[in-house]
This record gives C-alpha cells, sequence and structure tokens, in this order.
C-alpha cells in the first residue's frame, strides 16, 4: 500500500520533471512541506525497450500524433521526460529571460557547481559521434562537444541504453532531485493523477486527485505546475482558470541517416558533439540510436532496405526552431509545420546531407519528422508572470510551457533554474 497522504501541506507541486524537480528539492531543502504528485511510476530504471514503451510510447498518454506525419513524444514517469532523453544540457538563452525581467544566472551559476555538467571525455565519445565530427571540422563547420549531464566514471564505452532509462546511474535525471527532496522530508505519491487545481476565495487551495481509483482532495496554499508543455495547460482548462486550446511549440526533429563501409557501431551515447545555428534556428548532432529505434525510422519511411544496416549507419539529428501555433486540446496535440519552418528543415537536412558525405556515407535518407520538447502554451508575458505566477494568486507553472519564446533547445537545465529560481522566490514569503 502507497503511504497515506495529509490531508494539508505548504506547497504541492504537480509533476516530477526538472521544472517540477527543481522546485520541489529548493522547497523541502527548505523546510517547507511538500507533496510531489506524478502520473506516471517510479519503478527503478531497466533501460529495457519495454518499459521505455509503457513510460513513453502509449498512444494519448505519452505519444500523441499531429499533422505533418509527426510524433510527439513525453515521458510519463518519475523524473519526467529527462529519464528519456539524451542527457544533452544547453544553458538558458539568457537574453531571452532577461526581456521578461528574469535573471537566472545565479542559478545557472550554483547548477553548474552541482551537476555532471561537462562534455564527454574521448573515451566515450563513439566511433560514429567521431566520424561525423571529423566530417563537419572538414567542411568548416563549428561542430563541437556537446554539454552532458552524464557522470563519466559511471557511464559504460559502447553503451546505447541513455534513451530507454539509464539503469547505471550514469545519466542524472529529475528523479535526483526528487530523490533528495524526499530526503529532506517531501513526500511523493506516484501514480496520482491531478484533476484539477481548487481554489477559494480567489487563491489555490488545493489539488483534486485521483489514486488507487479514489478521488480525494489534498490542500496547500501553493500549487506548482509541472506537467510539461501538453499536461500543464491541459490541467489549467480542466480547472476552469485557462483556455481549452493553446498554441504550443514543438521542435521538430528529423533523422538524416546513411551507410558507412568501414564502421561495425550501433551502441554509443548519443548527442556528444553537434552545431546550434541560432540565426537561421537550426541544431545538428549526432543521433546514434538503438536498433529497434532505427528500424522504426526505416520502416517509417519505406526504406526496407536499410533495416538490417544499424551497425553500419550514421544517424545525425536535425532540430528546427519552429515557429509557435497548432493548438493543445484537452485530448490532443495539433500543429501543422509553417512555411517558414519548413525550410529551415531542409536546410538542416541539407546540411546534415553534406556531413554524411564527406564521412562517407551512401544510401542517404531521411525519417519523418517527430516532436522534441513540447512548451510555450503558457508563456511568460502571458500565461505567467515573471514570477511563474498565473491570475491565480498561489497557482504557478514551472515546465517546458512556459518558456516565453519559439525554442529550438534542449530545456532541461533551463527548467531546472527556472524551479530552482521559483523555489527561492516562494521561501522568501512574497507569493500573494
Amino acid at each position: 500500500m502507497p503511504p497515506a497522504l495529509r490531508s494539508s501541506y505548504d506547497a504541492i507541486v504537480v509533476g516530477s520533471g526538472p521544472g517540477g524537480a527543481g522546485t520541489a528539492r529548493e522547497l523541502a531543502r527548505r523546510g517547507m512541506r511538500v507533496l510531489v504528485l506524478e502520473q506516471g511510476g517510479a519503478a527503478p530504471l531497466t533501460g529495457t525497450v519495454g518499459q521505455m514503451a509503457s513510460m513513453a510510447a502509449v498512444p494519448g498518454k505519452g505519444a500523441y500524433i499531429h499533422r505533418d506525419a509527426s510524433l510527439l513524444v513525453a515521458g510519463i514517469t518519475l523524473g519526467g521526460s529527462s529519464a528519456i532523453n539524451f542527457a544533452t544540457a544547453a544553458p538558458p538563452p539568457a537574453a531571452m529571460f532577461e526581456r521578461h525581467g528574469i535573471d537566472l544566472a545565479p542559478a545557472l551559476a550554483a547548477l553548474r557547481a552541482e551537476l555532471p555538467l561537462a562534455p564527454l571525455p574521448d573515451r566515450l565519445v563513439g566511433p560514429m559521434a567521431a566520424r561525423m565530427m571529423s566530417a563537419a571540422r572538414a567542411l568548416s563547420l563549428d561542430w563541437h562537444k556537446l554539454d552532458k549531464m552524464i557522470r563519466p566514471e559511471t557511464c559504460r564505452s559502447g553503451c546505447w541504453r541513455c534513451v530507454y532509462g539509464c539503469p547505471f546511474g550514469a545519466k542524472w535525471t529529475a528523479r535526483d532531485f526528487i530523490d533528495e527532496a524526499c530526503r529532506h522530508g517531501a513526500q511523493l505519491s506516484d501514480r496520482t493523477r491531478a484533476l484539477r487545481v481548487l481554489v477559494e476565495n480567489g487563491r489555490a487551495a488545493g489539488v483534486e486527485i485521483e489514486r488507487d481509483g479514489k478521488l480525494s482532495t489534498v490542500s496547500a496554499p501553493v500549487v506548482v505546475l509541472a506537467g510539461g508543455g501538453l499536461g500543464s495547460p491541459r490541467l489549467l482548462h480542466a480547472s476552469g482558470l485557462g483556455p481549452k486550446y493553446v498554441p504550443f511549440f514543438s521542435d521538430p526533429v528529423v533523422a538524416v541517416m546513411g551507410t558507412v563501409d568501414d564502421i561495425e557501431g550501433g551502441a554509443e551515447v548519443p548527442m556528444a558533439g553537434g552545431l546550434h545555428l541560432h540565426e537561421e534556428g537550426v541544431a545538428l548532432a549526432d543521433l546514434t540510436l538503438p536498433q529497434p529505434m532505427y528500424a522504426a525510422f526505416a520502416l517509417q519511411v519505406g526504406r526496407v532496405d536499410r533495416i538490417f544496416a544499424h551497425r553500419r549507419t550514421l544517424s545525425m539529428m536535425v532540430k528546427i526552431r519552429d515557429e509557435i501555433g497548432g493548438q493543445v486540446g484537452p485530448r490532443w496535440a495539433d500543429k501543422t509545420l509553417q512555411e517558414s519552418d519548413r525550410k529551415k528543415l531542409a536546410h538542416g537536412v541539407g546540411l546534415a546531407k553534406a556531413i554524411l558525405r564527406e564521412a562517407g556515407a551512401h544510401h542517404i535518407f531521411k525519417s519523418w519528422h517527430f516532436a522534441a520538447h513540447p512548451g510555450g502554451s503558457v508563456r511568460i508575458g502571458e500565461g505567467v508572470d515573471a514570477d511563474l505566477q498565473t491570475s491565480t494568486p498561489g497557482l504557478f507553472v514551472c515546465d517546458a510551457s512556459v518558456i516565453p519564446e519559439p525554442w529550438g533547445l534542449p530545456p532541461t537545465l533551463t527548467l531546472l533554474c527556472l524551479g530552482k529560481r521559483l523555489g527561492g522566490w516562494l521561501d522568501r514569503g512574497v507569493a500573494s
């Protein structure tokens, strides 16, 4: 039996991804009674395709099909999508947040001092990533190692489990911060669905939840929604506190692949290196995937001839900063790429093909696009203020939905900064 919940807490955090985990840890460290609600499970990560599919490939729960043949994936598990991401850390774009009166530099400095946050050592850069890096540099492209949230002393060369959920403790996930929050007295309730935010006298007063098939309510004067770019706007709407449909960005990604004749690999840490063309809104990185995922991409576009070439195939990610548009609805997400988005993808795919050709690849093809980081659906300056508070006092949002402008970057480190900042703000007692 799961532990019983108290009737009231100082704060309730709905969601355990980076934004929620960062906030919960900060509040618990400061002595507040915190309840963390997580819709998914908290079973240890095993690094298997079966567990990964149960967390992120259940239609309508972790996986959503929307227009342009795109698959949008979100992790429904303790730690959210950080459990199944590629552990790549991009610093917050300072200018974007400064335009909204937000300085994330202090939070970033504090997190850099404690997190495993650095490029991989050479011994952990696989032969496929190294080949693509060398080819890109031969074309005078600014390809460099990317910061990874990985503990190199624990990470294993020739391993492919990052995206399945690292079972070795090498990859940092938001579970680390939830564990610390619980050590400081926070309570975690997994497999618990938040149904709506309770409001009394115009203020947030708690959450109605479904747990073990039973409905109940839990009270708190502070509620932080951290359900992600899809989950938080849906919960706001279900609570009568937000619109039914909201636009969003999705950071579309295409995988470009080509076969080489002199490498037998296919098992290495993805996104060891890459480049970011800020002005163009395009990012590229090596993207060596597990064989089942590679085969799915090949089948998706009818390349049956490439299914068994996984160990000799260089894969490259092309990701773009798409325009905010489309709609997140109560049960679905729908977004058609705009013409400017298609041009960015075409530019990135062209660069990727040139790099692969330089690397000696042949039989080059690309996947359909899928969506990596849904967000921007409860934006700073519109859905929340600079302190991440909604128009309902005591109700906050801290996840990718608050990102104020089109994105195109891995959001984990930015969300941790926002969570640390929000936790400190709430502790100072200035919520009104």
